[in-house]
């Protein structure tokens, strides 16, 4: 059975073993609509085979593995018919054995745009072998719809932990096919949580392309630059690097569901992507350029102190802070002079979170803090007022010091 499972899924079972979060459930006839099925049975490669002209169509599946499918599908709901047809056609969709059939209902399910992946791997990749490539295309995938989601919420030529916590979470209800020898993958991207994922990936695979074809007849890096403004990247050229390596060729193909309709300034059916071992050096050159050229960002960070560190009884010391607001990373570290330190000491005991000025280095993926000042903590309310003071009662000259909010 073809099987799906989310996109973070990274276990190490045998997909063969893995159950997807999507169960083969479809949807209820009166919830179809007969031009989507339709739309869906042609992308996937089922034949249209005639029937009454006007009423309904008689589709069957592509290749041997349909078992004898074949679907009676209404043109419309025209008919007193048309729900006991699409009754039909869906009962006989869950029980067809061909692939295509479990990828028209994970649509209908849940209306998605599609992402498929090929790469051009020797035909002997079978057997143990075939488990890794796979595991390899996966990882590539995931890697690719990542750098979509992290283009969706900003351009920068390199995000690193910026961003990263929102990008992961629009990538939640994405379902990929298990697939076969590390050859193809099917992303399902739900259009009410990830549309503007794909839209994104889909600008920016193009205007990639474009760079590494300027690149290679000129010897030019400008059309890279030019490019992050479409969503290019360090992290899109690493995926687009990883999908490609030790291949001999890969394809990224993009599909809008029918049910949603296509979105502005995309084309109706996207051309097809290729990139080839010859554009390696090009991606490569491009993804170090990114991540070296993006500069630092000034921030005034909010955060609690969750983790602190020096190397003697007095001095100033490291200090981790897990951000509230004023960056889109998760976590920083900063070193902060004796009198931080302190400060941030005392915030940490009482519970109250900090606010600090710096600047988020690029180095190291944007989670470090350089230049760390005014460090004070947050103004609290009334009520947190009082159970302060019970807790500084032996700390009075920082108690002022913590409520007074000044910086």
């Amino acid at each position: 059975m073809h099987r799906y499972r989310p996109i973070e899924d990274s276990g190490r079972e045998h997909p063969s073993e893995t159950a997807g979060s999507w169960d083969g459930g479809g949807p209820e006839p009166a919830q179809v609509d007969p031009a989507v099925l339709g739309a869906l049975l042609a992308r996937h490669g089922w034949r249209r085979r005639g029937g009454a002209a006007g009423r309904y169509a008689r589709w069957t599946p592509p290749g041997p593995a349909g078992g004898g499918t074949s679907l009676l599908v209404p043109e419309s709901r025209a008919f007193p018919d048309s729900d006991d047809l699409l009754g039909e056609a869906l009962t006989a969709l869950e029980r067809c054995p061909a692939p295509s059939a479990r990828e028209v209902l994970v649509q209908l399910a849940v209306p998605s745009d599609e992402v498929r992946w090929t790469r051009d791997v020797p035909e002997e990749v079978a057997g143990a072998a075939a488990w890794p490539a796979q595991e390899k295309l996966r990882g590539a995938a995931r890697q690719m719809l990542l750098a979509g989601a992290l283009a969706a919420r900003g351009r920068a030529g390199y995000y690193g932990a910026r961003h990263r916590r929102q990008a992961q979470t629009a990538l939640d209800g994405v379902l990929v096919g298990t697939g076969t020898g590390g050859r193809t993958l099917t992303a399902f991207v739900p259009v009410a949580t990830g549309r503007s994922t794909v839209v994104r990936l889909h600008h920016a695979l193009h205007a990639a392309r474009e760079a590494a074809d300027y690149q290679r007849a000129t010897g030019g890096m400008e059309a890279f630059d030019a490019a992050v403004q479409a969503g290019v990247s360090h992290e899109l050229t690493d995926a687009v690097v990883a999908l490609v390596q030790g291949s001999e060729g890969a394809r990224i193909a993009l599909a809008w569901a029918p049910a949603a309709g296509v979105p502005p300034g995309c084309a109706v059916r996207p051309e097809v992507v290729e990139f080839s071992p010859g554009d390696l050096p090009a991606l490569r050159s491009a993804g170090a350029r990114y991540r070296r050229d993006e500069p630092s960002v000034p921030v005034r960070i909010t955060g609690a102190v969750v983790r602190m560190r020096r190397s003697a009884p007095r001095g100033g010391g490291t200090v981790r802070l897990r951000v509230l607001a004023g960056a889109e990373v998760s976590y920083v570290r900063t070193a902060l002079d004796e009198e931080a330190y302190r400060i941030a000491g005392h915030a940490h005991l009482v519970g109250l979170p900090v606010q600090v000025r710096g600047r988020l280095e690029s180095r190291g993926g944007f989670r470090r803090l350089t230049g760390a000042s005014g460090i004070a903590p947050v103004q609290v309310d009334e009520a947190e007022r009082d159970r302060l003071m019970k807790a500084l009662q032996e700390n009075l000259d920082f108690f002022e010091e913590a409520c007074s909010g000044e910086e």
